[in-house]
This record gives C-alpha cells, structure tokens and sequence, in this order.
C-alpha cells in the first residue's frame, strides 16, 4: 500500500488530496483546492495518472481547501463516487457551485482584459457542467457506519469538531491477508468552540496522517476573545464606526452570528445593524438550522430558551448585489459579515476598498489567512494594499482574534493524538506551514517518543 501526497504537504496548508493506492484499488481522500497567491494555478492541476481509475474519493468536510477541485475529475472523465457526511453533501453541494460561479465571473472579468490587450479568451479551470456532475455523484452516509469504499477498503466518519458535517476518516485496508489502520485527521476543531461537538476519540491506527495548522500554538481562551471581542464592538459603536468580518461563509458566520446572538441576549452591548452579505452564508446558515442532531448540548439549551432569531431582529440578509452596493449608505454603528474569509475574493473586498482607509473603521479577522492573500497582508501591518488594482491606505484598526478559529490549537491536536499514542502509529504531519508542522512534530517526539514524517507534495509513503 502506498499513499501519495497531492497536496496540504511540504508547507502547503491548502489543496489537501491524498491518493491510496492498493493491489486492488485506488482511493482518493479530500480533493481541496490550493489557495493563496498565483503558485496556487498550477498547483490545482493533477496529473491524470494521479487521478484516473479511481474507484472512490472520500472527503473529511465541505471548505474549499478539502472539496474545490472535486469538479476537475469529473472534467478528467473520472465517474467515481465520493462518499462524505449528510451534512458535508449539502454543504459542499453549495460550495462548490458558488466557487464555479466566483471562477465564470473571474474568468469573465479577465476575458475582457485580454480582449482589449488582442489576446485570445481563456476558460475557466472547472464548468458549471463538471460541477454538477460531481454533485450528482456525492453519496452520504452516517457517522460511526463502517461501509465498503472499494475492493479491501472500508471507511468509517467520526466528529472532527471543525464544521458542521466534518470528520476524521478511519480507513480499514485489506492486502495480502493483513489489515491495516489508516486514520486521516481532515481538519480538527477545539475543544469547547460553540455549536458543535468536540471530536471523537480514536484510539486504533497503523498510520495517522494529521492536521498542523496550528501546530505551533494555542489560541486565546474563547471566553476571554469573546470579551475582546465585546471590547471591540463597543468602541467602535461610541465612535460610529463601521466593523468589517471578512467571514467564511460556512461556519465561521454562523459562529459569529450565534455569539452576537448571545452578546445582545445578555445586554453587553445594544443592538445595531447586522448585515450578512453573502448569499452562501445566508443558504449556509439554513443548512445549519436544519442539523441540529449535530449542535453542541450548550446551543441546544440556549435555543431551548429563545429563539436566536429573537435576539437578532437588527440582523438583515443580502442576497443581491443591490443589497449589498446600499450597506455603503448606511452610517455607523454597524457590522458587515462578508465573504470570502481570506479576503481573496467576493463581497468583502469592496466593503475594504470603500472603508480601509478610514480610521474610525475595525476589521476583525477572526480565521486563518493563507499565504499571499490580503487578509494575511492585513494581518502582517501591510500599510497600503491593492484591491481591484487600486492603492488603498490601510487607516483601518486590524484586530486578528485567533481564539474564534475553527481549528484546534496546539494543545487539542496533542489531545487528539493522545488517544492513539499508545498504539504507536506511523505519524504523517500534514496541512500546515513548514514551522509549525516541525514544531508540532517535536512535541509529539518529546511526549511520546514517535518521530514523524513530513511529506514533500507528490512524496509516496509506503505502509
């Protein structure tokens, strides 16, 4: 058995895809776009002899960076199922389709640019065609439910904790009359972050290929970024100003939806108007109310005792581009939830252009920021930045609240670890920068004395 590395290695912590092959079969777990900069373009194209003949993809959970480029196989004529969650199927469902749209409407944009330089038009990387293909071939299946993924491969999900829907995948191969574990971490959640689950315990594995995002550090406390949190939203309404979220459409708004819920249910600050610009979000957060099997005990309780909707009647949605263009009107005190959460794309980056600039203006990053994006750029100090072209002046507060990040921090990816520790697995660290990755790494040496591998991208590791 061998697995291949097609992404999230060698300091990438995007493109997650990773390519078991077998005597019999040949598997392909997660199939994420890479993200961050131009590198990225000729990263997302696979090889096709990486990806043809598969006879399945299994996906740990719906983002982009784990699901993007499910729509290039079906391009490449590959007719495999892929096999997720319930809620990841919805998800990515809807995820997928907005990134075909964001790439036509990009490709567009360009087209006319190189219509006026006398260059030929180019195409976009993946159709709304090969995206609904691939949709039609989502299969979802219960939680803790082994089931046959292809000939001597059985999988099985269990709660990552990341997002609605998201999972670590256990894998069971079969080859030459011996079984072997394989545990794939997909992207782990904290312990205690709101509305879901933490993750299930694991405690068998042959092989573990595991998440380092944040393998280098813990976040805040959630209770003392939530206070920053307070902190920042009332001065900036003693000063009218407008706060800026660039927000990731799935999981990240619903999470700072439900926390202004309580804010306001509580009375540490006084309504004010709420915009959620993005129309993935608003569908998203639909998706999110329609699972509430997977809602942690602390939300039920709280929905228990009144409707969110009821401490967020300021709250106003904007499906349209029209919607959008009016929030420019409207004065400070207010909030702006906007994708995309790297602020590489979408709404968020015309709300940035027309209020950086202005120094009674907060943006509050609140999830990580790739390499080479202009959210990384904002949270690196970058004093002048370009959007659509135009030099904007950066006169805006940047506040990065780490603590409301949807991944585990350095001491809940010890703590996942721990409870396979003992059965002494094969470590494969992946998706994570080259430091914390090795840092992560060095911690699990010192605590357990098992070294780990760290995967170049198209490295093959034999089991």
């Amino acid at each position: 058995m061998k697995i291949k590395v097609l992404g999230a290695g060698g300091g990438e912590v995007t493109g997650s895809a990773y390519l078991i092959e077998t005597g019999k079969s040949r598997v392909l777990v997660d199939c994420g776009i890479f993200q961050g900069g131009r590198h990225a373009e000729a990263l997302n194209l696979f090889d096709p002899s990486d990806v043809s003949h598969l006879d399945a993809v299994l996906i740990t959970h719906a983002h982009l960076d784990h699901t993007g480029r499910l729509p290039l196989l079906s391009k490449m004529g590959m007719p495999a199922p892929v096999f997720c969650t319930q809620a990841t199927l919805e998800l990515t469902s809807l995820i997928l389709r907005d990134s075909a749209h964001v790439q036509e409407q990009d490709t567009n944009r360009l087209n006319k640019k190189r219509q006026r330089a006398g260059l030929k038009p180019v195409k976009p990387m993946v159709s709304h065609e090969d995206t609904e293909d691939i949709i039609g071939r989502l299969i979802a299946l219960p939680y803790d439910n082994e089931f046959q993924v292809a000939a001597g491969v059985k999988a099985s999900f269990a709660e990552a904790g990341h997002m609605l829907g998201s999972s670590c995948i256990q894998l069971s191969i079969e080859e030459e009359g011996k079984i072997k574990k394989v545990v794939f971490s997909g992207d782990l959640g904290p312990r205690g972050a709101p509305i879901l689950k933490d993750f299930e315990e694991l405690h068998t594995a042959d092989a573990v290929f595991m998440e380092s995002t944040y393998g280098d550090r813990d976040h805040k406390p959630l209770d003392e970024t939530v206070n920053e949190f307070i902190s920042i939203v009332k001065a900036a309404a003693e000063n009218k100003g407008k706060i800026l979220i660039p927000t990731f459409a799935v999981g990240r708004a619903q999470l700072m939806i439900s926390i202004l819920a309580s804010m306001f249910r509580l009375k540490h600050v006084a309504p004010f108007p709420i915009f959620l610009d993005s129309p993935m979000a608003i569908d998203a957060s639909r998706i999110y109310l329609n699972h509430k099997e997977l809602y942690d005990e602390e939300l039920l309780n709280f929905i228990r005792e009144k409707p969110l909707m009821e401490d967020l009647k300021t709250l106003k949605i904007c499906p349209t581009a029209e919607d959008s263009i009016a929030i420019n009107d409207v004065p400070g005190p207010m909030m702006v939830l906007a994708g995309a959460g790297m602020c590489n794309a979408g709404r968020i980056l015309h709300h940035l252009k027309y209020n950086l600039w202005k120094p009674e203006t907060h943006v509050i990053i609140v999830g990580y920021q790739g390499s080479g994006t202009l959210g990384r750029l904002l949270v690196d100090g970058a004093q002048k930045v370009k959007i659509f072209g135009e030099e904007i002046a950066v006169k805006a507060t940047v506040h990065t609240l780490g603590g409301f990040s949807a991944h585990a921090g350095q001491k809940d990816l010890l703590g996942w670890f721990s409870y396979l520790a003992p059965v002494r697995p094969k470590l494969v660290i992946i998706h994570g920068e080259n430091g914390p990755r090795k840092v992560l790494g060095t911690m699990i040496r010192e605590k357990y004395g098992i070294d780990a591998l760290y995967p170049e991208i198209k490295e093959v590791i034999s089991l």
